[in-house]
């Protein structure tokens, strides 16, 4: 039987949507040196050559996993999360499908130090500890639920596979009825993440 996604489903079995925060934050919240403004600059040109709507993400296998955060991002990730300077792990969008910006991601699995990459002074990096993504899907309505997610420790010990995580950890600790809810999961592994605005930001290029 398919049960709708209703108002009771969602206060019994999901964690509303909880942004996960940077463990470490940035260290350097300064100006843009010479070889920043260079970086930021290459990257503006070179995504919004490549993937100004978010049509050209979906094409290129980014996938939504969050709704809009305070700033009105809403990031798709590809999974990949050994990211180079032509290749974001994440890039979000306004909700007009307009690019605003990208994650760049070096994973991070035995305490390895801040990055010294692309002339980006190393406090500009956050760090993000590990955890499991899902989205869920009202299988009835069709309706979806974004910003879902589960440590990794929390996974592991409910029996699940980070390296192919799996619906039916998440139905197994109590977060949805069944596993034909879930429309996409992943490992977001602990990882350093660089944020670089494409459009202007009050805050600065590389911070939220």
């Amino acid at each position: 039987m398919k049960v709708p996604l209703t108002a009771a489903l969602l206060a019994a079995f999901f964690t509303f949507a909880i942004a996960a925060r940077a463990d470490e934050q940035a260290t350097n919240m300064g100006p843009l040196t010479p070889s920043e403004t260079k970086f930021v600059a290459s990257v503006r040109a070179d995504l919004l050559a490549r993937f100004p709507h978010v049509g050209d993400a979906l094409k290129a296998g980014y996938v939504r996993y969050t709704g809009a955060d305070d700033t009105g991002a809403i990031s798709y990730a590809n999974q990949q999360w050994t990211a180079d300077p032509t290749h974001p792990s994440q890039l979000w969008y306004d909700k007009d499908g307009n690019l605003m910006g990208a994650d760049f991601s070096v994973p991070r699995p035995n305490g390895e130090p801040r990055p010294q990459l692309w002339g980006i002074d190393p406090g500009r990096w956050y760090e993000f500890n590990g955890h499991v993504h899902y989205v869920v899907k009202d299988p009835q309505s069709g309706s979806m639920l974004y910003d879902q997610w589960i440590w990794n420790a929390d996974f592991v010990s409910a029996g699940g596979s980070l390296s192919k995580p799996s619906a039916d950890t998440v139905v197994k600790i109590g977060k949805v009825p069944s596993a034909n809810y879930i429309a996409t999961i992943f490992e977001f592994p602990t990882q350093w993440d660089l944020i670089v605005w494409v459009k202007p930001h009050a805050a600065g290029s590389f911070h939220w």
